[in-house]
């Protein structure tokens, strides 16, 4: 284990910070704060073995990707076709999932341990250049990364034989236009290509092997790549000794909503639960005003809904996937007793069908029918056919059974996830994912919001002035 203050670095009785222990220091963005802190030994380390045992390290690690899919990063390199040159690293800063918000952090925050993890990926995985894609309403994490790479350029750690190795690679910064659909690989590339961004068929685009113009592609997301200057320099070993065997390590989970310190923490991976972060002291110490927890979104807007029954799952993709939900992007949404359901499942499927990109008819059409049901329930226009039209219409985004999580309460049984599509990609699915949740989860308050309707209509109308 290296001597730096930082690596691991511990916090509020032994809680590990990999990625995050630079953000108590107001300069954390500064390459003299990065240095001083250790910063870019793990690309020396890097550098002192091949490209081979580097990758070797990095796939004993498990790093799992922290981007929503939870794929091996160490296999993900290893899926690129032999012999084919040049292949390139594309980076997902994209963050675009609702409730999402610890990736712009950790370009705001903390530029240069990003730039190393690419630098570091780029070497062990044979890549030849790298094109680091920012979303484009992150006005300060685009400025933060470009003074990051002009910096990294100036002293050498980017650019022709970095720090005297035969090593040699450019980094492409990229802002994005800020679409939400492009936070899906494939339709990232294409707007990386100067095309609109839509998602490509899987297969053949399957990026490893036909990805950024045409060429092998890695894409991998920024709190996973800022992981690998600790793997680096601290090994493999250290890094799993955190975590769970299928879960090592830490990661970043965004909280908003009904609690009552919301933000951005850094957490066990694998053995810290819901109920853990959501009521623990150091992190956001429970309901707002002492309401009752109603429900939660464990895995950004497009995840299945979990109800307090849930709480003591832990943050481990397995577990939480076979109760009918995801960790997805590493987004927690909270919804205290005071949460109007209807109105809440509306306000995120308006999102999804508003950022459909139009390729897919289920998902251009289906996520605006979805939105139009949703806002007559919950204007006090709709019907009880209303309700039964909203699975219906999700049925044709997301035929078969769609996931959700089991409850006591309900005795409802979990569906595993994930849902089948009939779409390209996932925005069609995530318009359904908030309606279906608060169907099936709270369906007496749908009943109630369409019963009052039908109270409503009844009403006699008196014409005032008639017959005069």
């Amino acid at each position: 284990m290296t001597s730096f203050p930082w690596a691991p670095g511990f916090i509020d009785g032994g809680r590990p910070k990999i990625v995050t222990s630079r953000f108590q220091y107001e300069d954390s963005h500064t390459l003299e704060r990065y240095l001083a802190t250790g910063g870019y030994e793990g690309l020396r380390s890097a550098l002192a073995r091949s490209p081979h045992d580097m990758h070797e390290e990095v796939r004993s690690s498990t790093l799992l990707g922290r981007g929503g899919a939870g794929f091996p990063a160490g296999v993900k390199w290893g899926l690129t076709p032999d012999g084919v040159f040049p292949r390139y690293l594309v980076v997902n800063g994209d963050e675009s999932e609702p409730g999402t918000y610890k990736d712009r952090l950790l370009m705001e925050r903390d530029p240069h341990q990003l730039i190393e993890g690419c630098l570091i990926a780029c070497y062990a995985a044979g890549l030849s250049r790298c094109f680091l894609y920012i979303r484009g309403e992150m006005a300060l994490a685009q400025e933060r990364v470009a003074q990051a790479l002009n910096e990294a350029y100036a002293t050498g750690f980017i650019g022709k034989n970095i720090l005297g190795s035969s090593f040699s690679i450019d980094v492409v910064l990229h802002w994005g236009a800020g679409a939400y659909v492009v936070g899906e690989e494939t339709a990232l590339i294409e707007s990386l290509e100067g095309n609109r961004g839509m998602p490509r068929l899987k297969p053949p685009y399957f990026p490893a092997a036909i990805g950024l113009y045409g060429q092998p592609t890695i894409v991998n997301n920024v709190e996973t790549l800022s992981n690998l200057p600790f793997i680096a320099t601290n090994g493999a070993a250290e890094y799993t000794s955190i975590g769970t065997e299928s879960s090592p390590g830490t990661r970043m989970v965004a909280v908003s909503g009904h609690v009552r310190r919301p933000g951005v923490y850094e957490i066990i991976n694998g053995t810290t639960t819901f109920r853990d972060l959501l009521y623990g002291e150091e992190f956001c110490q429970g309901i707002r005003d002492d309401n009752d927890l109603k429900a939660f979104v464990p895995g950004g807007g497009s995840a299945p809904w979990f109800l307090p029954d849930q709480l003591d799952l832990p943050f481990e993709g397995r577990l939480v996937g076979a109760a009918g939900s995801m960790l997805g992007s590493g987004a927690i949404m909270v919804m205290d007793s005071t949460t109007d359901i209807p109105a809440a499942a509306l306000t995120l499927t308006k999102f999804y069908a508003h950022e459909s990109c139009g390729k897919c008819v289920p998902c251009r059409e289906g996520g605006t029918w979805l939105m139009r049901i949703l806002e007559r329930v919950v204007e006090g226009t709709g019907t009880t056919d209303d309700l039964d039209l909203l699975l219906e219409v999700g049925g044709s985004i997301c035929p078969g059974d769609m996931p959700h999580a089991a409850s006591a309460d309900l005795q409802l049984e979990a569906t595993p996830f994930p849902y089948k599509m009939t779409t390209i990609c996932f925005v069609g699915p995530s318009a359904y994912v908030p309606a279906h949740s608060a169907l099936t989860l709270f369906r007496s308050e749908f009943e109630a919001r369409v019963a009052s309707s039908r109270s409503r209509s009844r009403i006699p109308v008196t014409v005032v002035g008639a017959g005069s």
